[in-house]
């Protein structure tokens, strides 16, 4: 019983001498805040996992850092490529976002959008829909869009929609 107890209280001290390494330090975590109001503007807590990750590669993009970057021009003209879609934003030469525009297809509608529609149009199957997004800067304006088709046995409907549910 001794061997027992001394052997747990040594075990449990090797544990205590190895948990706390005072010579290492943690790497320092810089975080840029350049692109947050793109980020506002087109963040919906509805949105598609796909799209919100390129948004976020958008916003997080280092111009200063890429190959493309030279002190000579105002305006850059980056392009983002997912297999749903696609971005291509401005940036101005210190790296934040001046405009997008965005397209993708065939994504996970938000509730609304789709409570709209099966409330218009009940017993519809939806075959098709394209996100549109464009983001301005200047104007503070951000234009969010869904281009549904929707078909009945053999009658096709293409219909507009804002991410609120508002047909167009």
């Amino acid at each position: 019983m001794k061997k027992l107890i001394l052997s747990l209280m040594i075990f449990s001290l090797t544990f205590l001498m190895y948990s706390q390494i005072p010579e290492q330090q943690l790497p320092e975590v810089v975080i840029t805040a350049v692109n947050y109001k793109y980020l506002n503007a087109v963040d919906n807590a509805d949105t598609d996992i796909n799209v919100k990750m390129l948004q976020e590669k958008v916003a997080m993009y280092d111009l200063k850092s890429s190959e493309l970057y030279e002190d000579d021009y105002d305006t850059y003209y980056v392009s983002f490529y997912i297999p749903e879609g696609k971005i291509l934003a401005a940036y101005d030469k210190n790296g934040k976002v001046i405009r997008t525009v965005e397209k993708f297809k065939n994504i996970k509608l938000p509730m609304s959008v789709r409570n709209a529609i099966t409330q218009r149009f009940p017993n519809w199957t939806l075959e098709k829909d394209v996100y549109l997004v464009t983001y301005h800067t200047d104007n503070a304006s951000t234009k969010k869009q869904y281009k549904v088709k929707i078909q009945n046995q053999d009658k096709v409907v293409r219909v507009k929609i804002d991410e609120g549910g508002n047909f167009l």
